[in-house]
C-alpha cells in the first residue's frame, strides 16, 4: 500500500531526476521513494545516536582522561593529538 504526495523540485535537479529515470529504466516516483526512504533510514538512526549520546552525557557516562590518552596512543597519535604523518 502506498499514498501519494506532491513534491515541489527545482528544474535542474527535476532534469537529472529524469535522465536518471531513463538511464536506471525506473520511474521519478519509484527514485524518489528509494531517496526518501534512504534519508528518513539515516536521519532517523542520526537522531537515535545523538539521543542516546545525550543520556549518556546526562549521566557522566565519559571517558577518563586516561581512556582518550590509551585511545589515542592506539591510534598512533602523536604530540598535540596530531597522527603522525608517515
Amino acid at each position: 500500500m502506498s499514498t501519494t504526495m506532491t513534491v515541489r523540485l527545482d528544474p535542474q535537479l527535476k532534469h537529472r531526476l529524469e535522465r536518471l529515470a531513463d538511464a536506471t529504466q525506473r520511474s521519478k516516483s519509484f527514485l524518489a521513494a528509494e531517496a526518501i526512504q534512504a534519508y528518513v533510514d539515516n536521519n532517523e538512526w542520526q537522531v537515535a545516536e545523538i539521543e542516546t549520546a545525550l543520556k549518556e552525557a546526562d549521566a557522566g557516562d565519559f571517558a577518563s582522561a586516561d581512556e582518550v590518552a590509551e585511545l589515542g596512543a592506539r591510534w598512533g597519535a602523536g604530540e598535540g593529538g596530531k597522527a603522525d604523518a608517515r
